[in-house]
């Protein structure tokens, strides 16, 4: 790319071409010894004194290879400061914190448990209708009929007595223990009623239960199971519940089988 071009070099240009000119147009103003007449005189210096002073006058010259960022203006720039934090290493030894909710929710116990020879009854896993299972179940209840059929086979029993106790224990879905703490089987902890992760878990721990602490030893029926699942008189029922157990489970159970 060229340079623009110097009002120096406009200057002289013009200023030589007048000479050249001058002489040519009146021959008679040349002196004897060379030099320019009179007039010739006056007209260059006239001219020489305009273009100093449109010189002088004129904007500062720019060249053309400026690149845009250094014909911008001049003004202050402040430069932002960022501050990146590092990121801190856990404390050996330190404990992470634990919401209140997660605290109280123990892991269940997913170990095998083998069906006993004391077994006796005809409460071993069979198979379902899982369209009627997953019709049967409202509420909180609702869409686990999988998990229940899973978990029979797992611990060897009936789909149909799982989800019969747990419809008697938590009216179909409805109640506060499943609501509020995923307990579909009246299971109870240290501090209560016990509180699951997911209703899933809530009914493997039921199953679980049931095959080593009552089918195992030798509970062939469900007035057997309920007599020892939900005792009439227990502490823990103030209001009687338990009196209508092993009737509500009984009914729960024939009408899905």
């Amino acid at each position: 790319m060229t340079s623009p071009i110097s009002s120096n070099w406009f200057q002289q240009m013009t200023m030589a071409s007048m000479a050249q000119a001058a002489p040519a147009a009146n021959p008679s103003s040349m002196s004897p010894l060379g030099g320019m007449g009179g007039d010739n005189a006056l007209f260059m210096m006239i001219l020489n004194a305009a273009m100093q002073s449109l010189q002088q006058s004129a904007p500062p010259e720019v060249s053309f290879l400026q690149t845009p960022m250094a014909m911008q203006g001049t003004g202050s720039f402040t430069p932002i400061q960022v501050i990146i934090q590092p990121m801190q290493s856990p404390v050996a030894g330190a404990t992470p914190a634990v919401s209140p909710v997660s605290a109280s929710i123990q892991p269940i116990d997913t170990r095998d448990v083998p069906t006993s020879l004391n077994d006796k009854s005809d409460f071993g896993f069979k198979p379902v209708q899982f369209i009627k299972l997953e019709n049967t179940l409202e509420g909180k209840l609702s869409g686990s009929a999988q998990h229940f059929i899973n978990a029979g086979k797992k611990y060897d029993i009936d789909p149909g007595l799982l989800t019969a106790i747990a419809i008697h224990e938590t009216g179909n879905g409805s109640s506060r223990a499943v609501n509020e703490k995923n307990n579909v089987a009246g299971m109870m902890g240290k501090n209560g009623l016990r509180s699951y992760a997911s209703i899933e878990d809530s009914i493997y721990d039921m199953a679980r239960n049931l095959r080593k602490n009552y089918l195992n030893q030798g509970k062939d029926t469900i007035a057997e199971i309920g007599a020892k699942y939900a005792p009439v008189g227990a502490a823990n029922d103030p209001t009687g519940l338990n009196n209508h157990w092993t009737k509500g489970v009984s009914q729960q159970f024939n009408n899905l089988t």
